[in-house]
């Protein structure tokens, strides 16, 4: 399977990061398309202290857990419009937007991308093909909720940064991985079932008060 992954300048660096780790660990994910926007970077400096402005394949491979001469990450430049994923005829899975901003959302939704993220996705959904657009943004404004009315109508699954907690997550690690694996799980990537909803264990009548 091949997918492309764009992490975008929205506050949730840690969801990309950790969505990162699961594919790469996953048995099935031969080859990730990364594209890191500008904005993007720095976020991921200020939440998660990681310097991704002079970034290669190698410090990603570094960065989600693989061997630094891996082949499975390929690193994209945002300006690069020549890159795999702007053509619809290289074939491929689809597309995730982890986290989206709303700069990002807006760009797809107008159809008048300036950029390798936008275009990527763009050509996604013109192909048919799965784009899950994962938003972090509180609260959502007229605007916002019209583009991601429109990207739905488009094609697009909005999957919102809004993890569960019915696992009683202890950690953030626990409480983000909820949220990574319903992202994997729209692709079918296989993951860690921890955070699955399992259903009641046993049924019984609720007690009633004499």
């Amino acid at each position: 399977m091949e997918l492309t992954v764009a992490i975008t300048g929205a506050s949730g660096a840690i969801y990309a990061h950790r969505t990162l780790i699961h594919l790469a660990a996953s048995g099935v994910v031969e080859r990730i398309n990364l594209i890191v926007s500008e904005a993007a970077k720095t976020v991921a400096m200020v939440e998660l202290g990681f310097d991704l402005r002079e970034a290669g394949e190698k410090t990603i491979n570094e960065w989600i857990g693989l061997a630094t001469d891996a082949k499975m990450v390929r690193w994209h430049r945002l300006d690069n419009m020549a890159a795999t994923p702007s053509s619809g005829s290289h074939p491929q899975a689809g597309m995730m937007i982890v986290p989206c901003s709303m700069g990002t959302l807006g760009a797809i939704a107008s159809g008048a991308g300036t950029n390798l993220i936008h275009r990527a996705a763009d050509v996604t959904l013109k192909e048919g093909r799965k784009l899950v657009i994962v938003p972090r943004e509180s609260p959502y404004n007229a605007i916002h909720l019209e583009n991601l009315l429109k990207l739905a109508r488009a094609g697009a699954q909005i999957l919102p940064a809004s993890p569960g907690f019915y696992h009683r997550p202890q950690t953030i690690e626990a409480l983000v991985d909820h949220l990574v694996f319903r992202i994997l799980d729209q692709f079918g990537v296989p993951h860690s079932t921890a955070t699955r909803w399992q259903g009641e264990s046993h049924n019984r009548e609720p007690e009633r008060a004499d």
